[in-house]
């Protein structure tokens, strides 16, 4: 059984104020809740309405109406977890990082977050006013991605003039094509905001500027498709160091 506390305190969770008093977050769903568990998540409360999915003695079983009154879902899940969050670790030693510049559509961060955890893309930089990576609804939309990729939150113009070693490629409606784009070097690719694209001061720190071409009418790419399709084509011209 489930004590009222508990179930105060899962919800508080959906704030992000509430994620960082306490660096704790939500995850839901059996295969989401797996992922951060396999990744040696600290893990501080395990709900569940099936007592044969877990093993572990932390796990509560509870009712399908106590799990509806902590969940975010309409149709709430067979598990939920609070999870610490993961410490800062270093950049890993990449050919290739992703930056984001103010992204706020939280399934587009989710799904920027999955597309790099299938490309072997470790780290996102973003800026301190991109959404939260620890929003129920990113997490949901990350599948459990999160467990294997890095975010960090940075002020982003001053992260980027001090990466050195590294190409800035800014993603904009005017650069190259990405099909005639080298991708040799060690480079960052940073993504804009959903409608505003990229700010003045970081496309002024591009070293090169890159687009995918438009061969129909669409006015432009949802930031996560578009996401997807420029790492792809990085990835194979420039594949994970060996």
């Amino acid at each position: 059984m489930v004590s009222k506390s508990q179930i105060k305190f899962v919800r508080q969770l959906a704030q992000k104020k509430q994620r960082d008093k306490y660096d704790q977050f939500v995850a839901e769903g059996h295969k989401v809740v797996q992922e951060f568990i396999n990744e040696n998540y600290q893990l501080h409360q395990l709900f569940t309405t099936d007592k044969t999915l877990f093993s572990y003695h932390e796990a509560i079983v509870i009712t399908q109406s106590e799990m509806k009154s902590m969940s975010a879902l309409k149709t709430p899940a067979v598990a939920l977890a609070v999870f610490a969050k993961a410490n800062e670790q270093s950049l890993a030693e990449s050919n290739l990082i992703l930056a984001l510049d103010s992204i706020q559509d939280p399934g587009n961060l989710g799904t920027i977050i999955r597309l790099c955890d299938w490309f072997g893309i470790q780290d996102i930089v973003c800026s301190s006013d991109t959404v939260d990576c620890y929003n129920p609804k990113v997490i949901r939309s990350a599948m459990g991605s999160l467990a294997r990729v890095q975010v960090l939150y940075k002020d982003l113009q001053t992260w980027l003039m001090g990466m050195q070693n590294h190409e800035i490629v800014a993603t904009t409606m005017a650069g190259q094509s990405l099909y005639d784009y080298a991708f040799d070097s060690p480079m960052i690719l940073v993504i804009g905001n959903e409608g505003k694209g990229l700010s003045k001061q970081i496309q002024e720190l591009a070293t090169d500027a890159i687009t995918i071409p438009r061969f129909g009418g669409a006015e432009s790419l949802n930031a996560a498709m578009a996401t997807g399709i420029i790492v792809a084509e990085a990835r194979q011209k420039n594949p994970i160091e060996k």
